[in-house]
C-alpha cells in the first residue's frame, strides 16, 4: 500500500495523519531509531495520532471486572491522574506521595506489571493541591523511544524533566512560575527535535509556551501567554493541508508551526479555561471548554478563523473522539452526545450517569468512557442511537484516561481498602 493511498484512506475515515508524519519527523530528527515506537504503542497523551484513537491490533475486551479478563494488577504508590504511556516492553506513569512530598516516574514491565524502577524527580517541595479533585502527578509521560519527558509543578513553578529509559535524569528545565486555583496537568508533546510544553496561568507574568530541544533541554523558541488560568496541553494535528500545533483557552484558539514556533493564526473563540484536547476531521478543529462559557465549537483551520457552528454543552474535562463524520463527546456530568460534524446538530443525547474526568478512547467503532466512580461505558460509535455494549465496574475512583493498545487496556484505578485510598494499575485483555 502506498503512503499516498494510506493518507487518503485515513482522511476518508476521519483520522489524523499524525502517526505517519510523527514517525517521519522522529526519524528525520535526532534521537529516533527504527522500531523504537511501534504501531502497538501509546507513546504520549491521547495516543499515537493524538486524537484518542487506539491503534489497530488484537481484539480489545469489552467486558471485565476485578477478576474477569485481568492479565495483571500492580499497586501504585501515592496518587496521580496521569495516563499510562506504553512503549516497547515498558509502561510509564507519574505519581506523587503527598505525605513524603515526592513526585516520581514509575516504570513497569508491560507483560507482567512488575515494577522495574522508580525515579524520584522532586522531593520535599510539592505544593499543596489547589483543588481536592486534582493531583500532583496529572501530566502524562511522553516517550520518543529513547527518552522520557514529564511535567511537574513544584516550588511554585512548572518544570520539565528528561530521563533515559533506565530512569536517569538527563536534564531539567524550569518553564515558568505558576499560579492557578485548580492545579497543573498539561502534558508534554513531542514533534521533530522538540518537546513542547505549555504552562498557562494567572501569575503576574502570564503563562509561557516553550519548545525545548529533546536532547539538551535548550530553549528553541518560546511565546508569552496571557495571564489567565488554563489547562490545555499542546496538540499537533494535520489540518488544512499542514501540520498545526494548537493551543486552546485564554479566550483564544491559537495555531503555530510545530517546527519553527511561528504563529500561523489566532482567533477569539474558545473560553477562558479549557482542559480538553482538540480533534479534527482534516478541515476544521473542534474546541470545547467549561468556564465561564460552556461550549463545543467547530473552527475552520485554514487561517480564516471562521466558526462553523457552536453548541452549549459543558464538555470541560473529557476530550472527544471523531468517527465517520460524527463527533462523540461526554459532558462532565455524564451526558453522552453524538454531533453531526457538518451541521453541529445533535444526533442523539443520552445520560450515562456519574461525573466524567477521563477522556473518551475510540477502538475501531467502539467508544470507551469511564466515569469518576470507576464505571466504564462501552458503546458503539453509532450516529443513530446510543448502542450500549457493556458497562463494567472497576475500583471506586478513576480520574485517569485509559490507555488502549496492543489489544490491552491499561487502567489506573483507586480502591478503598480498610478505609484508605490505594491506587492500582490494571492490565485488561481477552483471556
Amino acid at each position: 500500500m502506498s503512503k499516498r493511498f494510506l493518507l487518503s484512506w485515513m482522511a476518508l475515515c476521519g483520522l489524523s495523519f499524525g502517526v505517519l508524519l510523527q514517525s517521519d519527523q522522529l526519524a528525520a530528527g535526532e534521537g529516533a531509531k527504527s522500531g523504537e515506537i511501534a504501531a502497538s504503542d501509546w507513546p504520549w497523551w491521547r495516543g499515537p495520532t493524538r486524537n484518542g484513537v487506539a491503534p489497530q491490533g488484537p481484539d480489545v475486551p469489552t467486558k471485565w471486572s476485578a477478576t474477569e479478563n485481568v492479565l495483571w494488577k500492580t499497586p501504585i504508590s501515592g496518587r496521580g491522574h496521569s495516563s499510562p504511556t506504553v512503549v516497547g516492553d515498558r509502561v510509564y506513569l507519574t505519581t506523587a506521595d503527598e505525605r513524603k512530598r515526592i513526585q516520581s516516574v514509575l516504570c513497569l514491565d508491560r507483560a507482567t506489571g512488575k515494577l522495574l524502577w522508580k525515579k524520584d524527580i522532586h522531593e520535599g517541595e510539592i505544593d499543596k493541591r489547589a483543588n481536592k479533585r486534582s493531583s500532583n502527578a496529572s501530566s502524562t509521560v511522553a516517550c520518543d523511544g529513547r527518552r522520557l519527558f514529564v511535567n511537574f509543578k513544584c516550588k511554585d513553578s512548572v518544570y520539565t524533566t528528561a530521563l533515559d529509559l533506565s530512569g536517569k535524569i538527563l536534564w531539567q528545565k524550569e518553564i515558568t512560575p505558576y499560579v492557578t486555583h485548580q492545579g497543573f496537568g498539561t502534558s508534554p508533546a513531542i514533534f521533530g527535535k522538540a518537546v513542547l510544553v505549555n504552562a498557562d496561568n494567572k501569575g503576574t507574568g502570564g503563562g509561557k509556551f516553550v519548545a525545548l530541544a529533546r536532547e539538551t533541554g535548550e530553549v528553541l523558541w518560546e511565546h508569552a501567554r496571557p495571564s489567565s488560568p488554563n489547562y490545555a496541553s499542546p496538540i499537533i494535528l494535520h489540518v488544512a493541508g499542514k501540520d498545526q500545533l494548537f493551543l486552546t483557552g485564554c479566550n483564544l484558539v491559537s495555531s503555530y508551526d510545530p517546527i519553527t514556533g511561528k504563529k500561523l493564526w489566532e482567533v477569539k473563540g474558545a473560553t477562558t479555561e479549557c482542559v480538553t484536547s482538540p480533534v479534527t476531521d482534516g478541515r476544521v478543529m473542534i474546541t470545547s471548554g467549561g468556564y465561564p462559557d460552556n461550549h463545543i465549537a467547530a473552527v475552520l483551520a485554514d487561517g480564516s478563523g471562521k466558526e462553523m457552528w457552536r453548541q452549549k454543552s459543558r464538555v470541560y474535562v473529557p476530550s472527544m473522539v471523531l468517527h465517520d463524520k460524527h463527533l462523540y463527546s461526554v459532558s462532565d456530568d455524564g451526558v453522552a452526545l453524538c454531533t453531526d460534524m457538518a451541521s453541529g446538530e445533535v444526533a442523539w443525547k443520552e445520560r450515562l450517569g456519574g461525573t466524567f474526568n477521563a477522556s473518551l478512547v475510540l477502538v475501531g467503532d467502539v467508544i470507551y468512557g469511564v466515569n469518576e466512580d470507576g464505571r466504564c461505558f462501552v458503546y458503539k460509535a453509532n450516529p443513530k442511537k446510543l448502542e450500549m455494549l457493556a458497562e463494567n465496574q472497576l475500583g471506586t475512583s478513576v480520574f485517569a484516561t485509559p490507555t488502549i493498545c496492543g489489544g490491552r487496556i491499561y487502567m489506573r484505578v483507586a480502591e478503598s481498602q480498610g478505609g484508605e485510598r490505594r491506587e492500582f494499575l490494571y492490565c485488561l485483555g481477552v483471556k
